[in-house]
């Protein structure tokens, strides 16, 4: 295990010809949204600026944040739902214009058709592609079995728990076969207990597939148990201030990194990268009894 200054590493903006050494580069990235409120005029609310991160090809990435710091407003960029104000996003050395069947999006709220069973979600994609019937359902099929959802090929959403309804919307977002998934929170809205097996399912589920992963999250243990690489943004403007290398061997189960070293002291260092707006001045004068035991011990860990 690499010391903890060995795990962060910074994000620089990619010369043209390094472009194509990646995945994904996002370079430059900036979002400025105009404000208008009642009784007042017009103002500029810059969201993103100056955002750099590279992606190699079937590399998992998840990024965290503070609440309101830009992860979703740049993912819906790289998605190509928004045009950013500066910048520019690449994929396969291609620049993003728009959306396309290249990326798949699995969104916190499922988004699945209420009227369409899951045989139907999973196939929406391969409609749009006019792939045949048959074809359809052989591939609408592997994708059932992947997420484990034998049985329940024709039912409906509502007759669903979260946490299937969640597998129907991964299974959906890979049946069109997109060589990037790009995923905003989607286990937030499920249980704790429900939330570590679909955990364990997308790791497995990516294992299998290769897929390149982009995951956002606001919790730091979901994010380095999944990554292989967390990018860590900083408060509005939001940029990436650091990215931290997971050095935990795969495969991973959650299970069986939880209570290792290696998992605490990486926490612990992506702890301190989010909160170290706080000053060392603020934190001494901070009383210990402020502070809860979870942030005590990811302190502790990461000062091993």
């Amino acid at each position: 295990m690499a010391g903890l200054s060995g795990l962060v590493e910074q994000q620089d903006v990619v010369a043209d010809e390094a472009v194509k050494e990646y995945k994904i580069v996002a370079r430059n990235i900036g979002q400025i949204f105009h404000i208008k409120r009642a009784g007042e005029g017009r103002r500029e609310f810059t969201a993103v600026e100056n955002m750099n991160l590279t992606v190699k090809k079937g590399e998992f990435v998840t990024i965290v944040g503070p609440s309101g710091c830009g992860k979703s407003t740049f993912l819906d960029i790289l998605a190509g739902l928004s045009v950013p104000s500066s910048g520019e996003i690449f994929i396969d050395d291609r620049k993003v214009s728009g959306p396309a069947l290249d990326r798949g999006i699995v969104l916190q709220g499922y988004a699945l058709f209420p009227w369409r069973t899951v045989r139907q979600n999973i196939e929406y994609g391969l409609e749009i592609k006019k792939i045949k019937r048959h074809e359809r359902r052989a591939i609408s099929d592997r994708f059932i079995n992947l997420v484990d959802l034998q049985g329940f090929e024709d039912s409906f959403p509502y007759e669903l728990s979260g946490g299937m309804k969640q597998r129907v919307a991964i299974a959906r977002a890979l049946a069109y076969d997109p060589q990037v998934l790009l995923m905003d929170e989607p286990f937030a809205a499920v249980d704790a207990q429900t939330r570590e097996i679909l955990q364990d399912e997308l790791l497995s589920i990516w294992e299998k597939t290769g897929k390149t992963i982009i995951f956002i999250t606001h919790s730091i243990e979901e994010a380095v148990f999944l990554a292989d690489r967390v990018a860590v943004m900083s408060a509005n403007p939001g940029t990436i201030k650091s990215v931290v290398r997971v050095d935990l061997s795969r495969p991973r189960r959650m299970g069986n990194v939880r209570n290792s070293i290696d998992f605490s002291r990486i926490t612990g260092a992506v702890w301190n990268l989010l909160h170290d707006h706080e000053t060392a001045e603020k934190r001494q004068t901070r009383p210990a009894a402020v502070y809860s035991e979870a942030e005590k011990r990811n302190i502790d860990s990461a000062a091993l």
